[in-house]
């Protein structure tokens, strides 16, 4: 993640009320009275083609910061039964990798290279590449970019892996966090030159998924998607106690069956928004970035021109960087599940919307 380095005057959207366009207060209004919801929505500016695997499959996203040519960074997308994509910012193909059942994706850069971490499940480990960063622009300039078959180092995982993300830690350094399918524990792994070193593992109360480090404010968030249907903070320190986390949200609160991806927009080093894809009812909430971590409204990424709606969503990612006229505030990409064909208005396989993070930040009148 990186720190927005200029405001940029975001682009006007339309409010949108229970898909009736809302162009001024007193329509707003008038659509309230009807009995329309309140919740709005966002468009997608572009989507991925669809995936190669049929039915559940695409799954998690994570974003590459080009900084030497922000317009040529790089999406990448999980097929959780077969590999990983790679995208450019129009949502096109620039490489496919067959991995195996890659379910969760994250980066993270240090100095001059760029980490990329993934849950393995044919595997059941922690899979972990380095590039050089001017090697990736390299790459992605001439749009031909593709995580190599041959990782730079894997660790072991002791439990039946599922969800992960990453995280650099001014104390302990570069992390990964690996959850756990169809149980509770969640592993905290940390790179070394040696090898990726498993340095704890705790339990989270439920089956967890989706996961993000906060590095500024050191602070780990995981949704519980089983049991309780909660997201959580843990403040991470040296003597790496989990036992006391703070539930951000709930079922019992904003949140709509599972609680899936989370992802972190930030609007300074240590303020921003926390973003959680509420699955159960396919819209996306928004919280401080902070404690007490307060609910600021959600949104649904609503169908727009060519480019369907979004229901069911299971992994997302956000950068704050401004990377092009599309997405002067950054840059929201989310998974879709139906992917609603704009002929047929049958599903197809699924895919990933990128969203304008202007957008979200006009649409809830956002700072």
């Amino acid at each position: 993640m990186h720190f927005l380095k200029q405001l940029v005057k975001p682009i006007s959207l339309n409010k949108v009320i229970n898909k009736k366009v809302c162009i001024a207060p007193v329509f707003c209004c008038l659509a309230l009275i009807s009995g329309c919801s309140t919740l709005v929505q966002v468009p997608a500016l572009y989507e991925t083609p669809p995936v190669i695997s049929p039915d559940d499959a695409a799954d998690d996203p994570a974003i590459w910061l080009n900084s030497a040519v922000p317009s040529q960074s790089l999406i990448f997308g999980t097929d959780k039964k077969s590999g990983v994509y790679s995208y450019n910012l129009q949502g096109e193909t620039v490489g496919y990798t067959e991995l195996g059942k890659i379910n969760n994706i994250d980066t993270r850069s240090v100095d001059a290279d760029t980490y990329i971490v993934a849950s393995n499940r044919t595997q059941q480990s922690v899979d972990l590449w380095r590039f050089n960063d001017s090697a990736m622009g390299e790459a992605a300039a001439k749009g031909d970019f593709s995580l190599p078959a041959t990782r730079f180092m894997q660790g072991q995982s002791e439990i039946n892996i599922y969800g992960a993300c990453m995280g650099l830690d001014k104390r302990l350094g570069l992390l990964a966090f690996v959850t756990e399918d169809e149980g509770p524990r969640v592993e905290v792994w940390k790179y070394t030159a040696d090898g990726l070193k498993l340095l704890h593992t705790f339990d989270n109360g439920g089956e967890s998924e989706g996961c993000v480090y906060d590095d500024e404010n050191r602070t780990l968030l995981i949704s519980e998607e089983e049991v309780n249907g909660v997201l959580r903070a843990y403040p991470v320190t040296e003597a790496l106690d989990f036992s006391n986390p703070l539930i951000i949200d709930s079922r019992e609160g904003n949140i709509g069956g599972d609680p899936e991806g989370v992802t972190l927009y930030k609007t300074s080093a240590t303020e921003g928004y926390i973003i959680l894809s509420s699955q159960g009812d396919s819209k996306f909430n928004l919280y401080n970035r902070t404690a007490p971590y307060a609910y600021l409204g959600s949104f649904e990424v609503g169908e727009v021109g060519t480019v369907d709606g979004v229901s069911i969503t299971d992994g997302v990612a956000a950068i704050n960087y401004p990377l092009n006229e599309d997405f002067p505030r950054g840059l929201l990409v989310v998974q879709d599940n139906d992917n609603i064909s704009k002929t047929t208005r049958k599903p197809r396989r699924q895919n990933f919307k990128l969203i304008s993070f202007s957008d979200v930040i006009e649409a809830l009148q956002l700072k």
